[in-house]
Protein backbone atom coordinates (compact mmCIF):
# COMPACT_ATOMS: atom_id res chain seq x y z
CA UNK A 1 0.00 0.00 0.00
CA UNK A 2 1.25 3.56 -0.71
CA UNK A 3 1.70 6.28 1.76
CA UNK A 4 -0.99 8.22 0.56
CA UNK A 5 -3.55 5.27 0.71
CA UNK A 6 -2.36 4.72 4.54
CA UNK A 7 -3.00 8.33 5.13
CA UNK A 8 -6.52 7.90 4.01
CA UNK A 9 -7.32 4.77 5.87
CA UNK A 10 -5.77 6.55 9.29
CA UNK A 11 -8.56 9.38 8.59
CA UNK A 12 -11.21 7.33 8.32
CA UNK A 13 -10.23 5.19 11.24
CA UNK A 14 -10.23 8.27 13.37
CA UNK A 15 -13.80 8.70 12.65
CA UNK A 16 -13.33 11.64 10.41
CA UNK A 17 -16.18 11.10 7.77
CA UNK A 18 -15.70 14.67 6.47
CA UNK A 19 -15.64 14.39 1.64
CA UNK A 20 -12.93 17.33 1.34
CA UNK A 21 -14.25 17.38 -2.54
CA UNK A 22 -17.80 17.99 -1.08
CA UNK A 23 -18.80 21.70 -1.93
CA UNK A 24 -22.56 21.45 -0.73
CA UNK A 25 -23.04 24.58 1.40
CA UNK A 26 -23.17 23.64 4.99
CA UNK A 27 -25.28 26.82 5.92
CA UNK A 28 -27.09 25.72 9.24
CA UNK A 29 -31.15 25.17 8.35
CA UNK A 30 -33.25 28.17 9.28
CA UNK A 31 -35.31 28.06 11.91
CA UNK A 32 -39.32 28.27 11.79
CA UNK A 33 -41.31 31.62 12.86
CA UNK A 34 -40.04 34.74 11.05
CA UNK A 35 -38.86 34.77 8.01
CA UNK A 36 -35.33 35.33 7.22
CA UNK A 37 -34.27 38.86 5.60
CA UNK A 38 -33.29 37.20 2.65
CA UNK A 39 -36.86 35.86 1.72
CA UNK A 40 -38.33 39.15 1.17
CA UNK A 41 -37.31 42.27 1.24
CA UNK A 42 -38.90 43.36 4.66
CA UNK A 43 -39.15 47.13 4.89
CA UNK A 44 -41.51 50.30 5.81
CA UNK A 45 -44.33 49.39 2.99
CA UNK A 46 -44.43 45.90 2.82
CA UNK A 47 -47.05 45.62 5.41
CA UNK A 48 -49.45 47.94 3.05
CA UNK A 49 -48.12 46.07 0.42
CA UNK A 50 -49.22 42.85 1.88
CA UNK A 51 -52.57 44.52 2.40
CA UNK A 52 -53.15 45.73 -0.26
CA UNK A 53 -52.39 42.46 -2.04
CA UNK A 54 -54.75 40.77 0.62
CA UNK A 55 -57.48 43.25 -0.48
CA UNK A 56 -57.62 42.12 -4.42
CA UNK A 57 -56.98 38.45 -3.89
CA UNK A 58 -60.08 38.80 -1.03
CA UNK A 59 -62.38 40.92 -3.81
CA UNK A 60 -61.40 38.47 -6.65
CA UNK A 61 -61.97 35.40 -5.39
CA UNK A 62 -63.49 35.46 -1.80
CA UNK A 63 -62.82 34.45 1.44
CA UNK A 64 -63.14 30.27 1.17
CA UNK A 65 -60.56 30.49 -2.08
CA UNK A 66 -58.09 33.00 -0.77
CA UNK A 67 -55.16 31.49 1.01
CA UNK A 68 -52.38 33.16 2.62
CA UNK A 69 -50.02 31.81 0.23
CA UNK A 70 -51.39 33.33 -2.32
CA UNK A 71 -51.89 36.77 -0.92
CA UNK A 72 -48.17 36.84 -0.08
CA UNK A 73 -47.37 35.52 -3.81
CA UNK A 74 -49.52 38.34 -5.10
CA UNK A 75 -47.81 40.87 -2.99
CA UNK A 76 -44.35 38.82 -4.12
CA UNK A 77 -43.55 38.09 -0.50
CA UNK A 78 -43.11 34.85 1.46
CA UNK A 79 -46.04 33.44 3.15
CA UNK A 80 -44.57 33.61 6.62
CA UNK A 81 -44.25 36.81 6.41
CA UNK A 82 -48.16 37.50 5.53
CA UNK A 83 -48.27 35.66 8.85
CA UNK A 84 -45.79 37.71 10.63
CA UNK A 85 -47.09 40.74 10.20
CA UNK A 86 -51.26 39.72 10.23
CA UNK A 87 -51.24 36.49 11.64
CA UNK A 88 -54.21 34.38 10.27
CA UNK A 89 -55.50 34.25 7.38
CA UNK A 90 -59.00 35.58 9.54
CA UNK A 91 -56.83 38.55 10.85
CA UNK A 92 -55.46 39.54 7.46
CA UNK A 93 -58.97 39.35 6.25
CA UNK A 94 -59.94 41.45 9.29
CA UNK A 95 -57.32 43.73 8.96
CA UNK A 96 -58.26 43.83 4.84
CA UNK A 97 -62.01 44.58 5.39
CA UNK A 98 -61.63 47.39 7.99
CA UNK A 99 -59.11 49.48 5.46
CA UNK A 100 -61.67 48.56 2.74
CA UNK A 101 -64.49 49.84 4.96
CA UNK A 102 -63.21 52.72 6.50
CA UNK A 103 -65.36 55.58 4.76
CA UNK A 104 -68.43 53.76 6.35
CA UNK A 105 -66.86 53.97 9.68
CA UNK A 106 -67.00 57.65 9.86
CA UNK A 107 -70.79 57.64 9.68
CA UNK A 108 -70.94 57.94 13.30
CA UNK A 109 -69.19 61.53 13.06
CA UNK A 110 -71.78 62.46 9.90
CA UNK A 111 -74.95 61.16 11.86
CA UNK A 112 -73.89 63.16 14.96
CA UNK A 113 -72.80 66.39 12.95
CA UNK A 114 -76.39 68.47 12.76
CA UNK A 115 -79.83 68.59 14.62
CA UNK A 116 -82.07 65.08 15.55
CA UNK A 117 -83.99 65.84 13.32
CA UNK A 118 -82.34 65.23 10.00
CA UNK A 119 -80.35 61.86 11.88
CA UNK A 120 -82.54 59.57 9.47
CA UNK A 121 -81.77 61.33 6.22
CA UNK A 122 -78.03 62.16 7.20
CA UNK A 123 -77.68 58.32 7.77
CA UNK A 124 -79.27 57.19 4.50
CA UNK A 125 -77.42 60.30 2.70
CA UNK A 126 -73.92 59.10 4.45
CA UNK A 127 -74.13 55.20 3.51
CA UNK A 128 -75.39 55.23 0.20
CA UNK A 129 -72.68 57.67 -1.02
CA UNK A 130 -70.43 55.29 0.43
CA UNK A 131 -72.05 52.87 -2.30
CA UNK A 132 -72.35 55.36 -4.80
CA UNK A 133 -68.24 56.19 -4.71
CA UNK A 134 -67.20 54.20 -7.87
CA UNK A 135 -63.81 53.74 -5.38
CA UNK A 136 -65.09 52.40 -2.21
CA UNK A 137 -68.01 50.21 -3.94
CA UNK A 138 -65.61 46.92 -5.09
CA UNK A 139 -64.49 46.64 -1.97
CA UNK A 140 -67.79 46.73 -0.07
CA UNK A 141 -69.00 44.38 -2.61
CA UNK A 142 -66.19 41.79 -1.58
CA UNK A 143 -66.84 42.20 2.16
CA UNK A 144 -71.14 41.50 1.46
CA UNK A 145 -69.94 38.51 -1.18
CA UNK A 146 -67.57 36.87 1.32
CA UNK A 147 -69.86 37.80 4.21
CA UNK A 148 -73.06 35.78 3.06
CA UNK A 149 -71.18 32.84 1.89
CA UNK A 150 -68.80 32.10 4.65
CA UNK A 151 -69.35 32.08 8.36
CA UNK A 152 -65.55 32.91 9.60
CA UNK A 153 -65.96 36.26 7.14
CA UNK A 154 -69.41 37.21 8.58
CA UNK A 155 -68.36 36.74 12.41
CA UNK A 156 -65.24 39.12 11.31
CA UNK A 157 -67.98 41.60 9.59
CA UNK A 158 -70.25 40.96 11.93
CA UNK A 159 -67.40 42.24 15.10
CA UNK A 160 -66.34 45.25 12.81
CA UNK A 161 -69.96 46.71 11.99
CA UNK A 162 -70.71 46.09 16.24
CA UNK A 163 -68.11 47.61 17.49
CA UNK A 164 -66.69 50.35 14.83
CA UNK A 165 -70.33 51.48 13.52
CA UNK A 166 -73.32 50.63 15.43
CA UNK A 167 -72.27 51.16 18.54
CA UNK A 168 -70.79 54.66 17.95
CA UNK A 169 -74.31 55.56 16.49
CA UNK A 170 -76.14 54.35 19.17
CA UNK A 171 -74.15 56.24 21.65
CA UNK A 172 -75.44 58.94 19.90
CA UNK A 173 -78.85 58.47 20.39
CA UNK A 174 -81.15 59.84 24.05
CA UNK A 175 -83.77 57.31 23.30
CA UNK A 176 -84.55 53.54 24.91
CA UNK A 177 -82.99 50.14 23.02
CA UNK A 178 -80.71 52.43 21.23
CA UNK A 179 -78.33 49.24 19.68
CA UNK A 180 -81.61 47.72 18.94
CA UNK A 181 -83.00 51.07 17.18
CA UNK A 182 -79.63 51.37 15.40
CA UNK A 183 -79.52 47.56 14.15
CA UNK A 184 -83.13 48.02 12.97
CA UNK A 185 -81.97 51.45 10.77
CA UNK A 186 -78.90 49.25 9.93
CA UNK A 187 -81.48 46.59 8.41
CA UNK A 188 -82.94 48.60 6.25
CA UNK A 189 -79.74 50.13 4.60
CA UNK A 190 -78.36 46.69 4.48
CA UNK A 191 -81.30 45.60 2.26
CA UNK A 192 -81.77 47.89 0.20
CA UNK A 193 -77.95 48.02 -1.01
CA UNK A 194 -78.12 44.15 -1.47
CA UNK A 195 -81.13 44.76 -3.48
CA UNK A 196 -79.55 48.08 -5.41
CA UNK A 197 -75.91 46.83 -5.67
CA UNK A 198 -75.05 43.27 -5.20
CA UNK A 199 -78.34 41.56 -6.95
CA UNK A 200 -78.91 44.51 -8.77
CA UNK A 201 -82.54 43.94 -8.49
CA UNK A 202 -85.19 46.58 -10.87
CA UNK A 203 -86.40 49.14 -10.07
CA UNK A 204 -84.47 49.70 -7.02
CA UNK A 205 -81.52 48.88 -9.25
CA UNK A 206 -81.82 51.65 -11.82
CA UNK A 207 -83.90 54.25 -9.29
CA UNK A 208 -82.57 58.18 -8.73
CA UNK A 209 -81.03 57.99 -5.77
CA UNK A 210 -82.86 61.23 -4.31
CA UNK A 211 -86.05 59.36 -4.62
CA UNK A 212 -84.64 56.25 -2.52
CA UNK A 213 -83.16 58.53 -0.09
CA UNK A 214 -86.80 60.44 0.39
CA UNK A 215 -88.44 57.25 0.45
CA UNK A 216 -86.21 55.65 3.32
CA UNK A 217 -85.39 58.21 5.19
CA UNK A 218 -88.34 59.23 7.56
CA UNK A 219 -88.55 55.19 8.32
CA UNK A 220 -84.62 55.48 9.51
CA UNK A 221 -85.78 58.64 11.78
CA UNK A 222 -88.66 56.69 13.43
CA UNK A 223 -86.39 53.72 14.27
CA UNK A 224 -84.03 56.34 15.80
CA UNK A 225 -85.60 58.70 17.32
CA UNK A 226 -89.21 58.22 17.94
CA UNK A 227 -90.85 56.54 20.75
Amino acid sequence: MTGSGRAHDSGRASGDTTDPTDTTDSAPRRRRGRPARTEAAEGPGTREQILAAARTEFAERGYDKTSVRGIGKAAGVDAALVHHYFGTKEQVFAAAIELSFAPALTMPDAVAGGDEAGVGERMARFMFGVWENPVSRPALLAIMRSAVTNDTAAAVLRGLVERRLLHRVAGELHVPDPEFRVQLAASQLIGIAMLRYVVKMEPMASADLEEIVAMVAPTLQRYLTQP
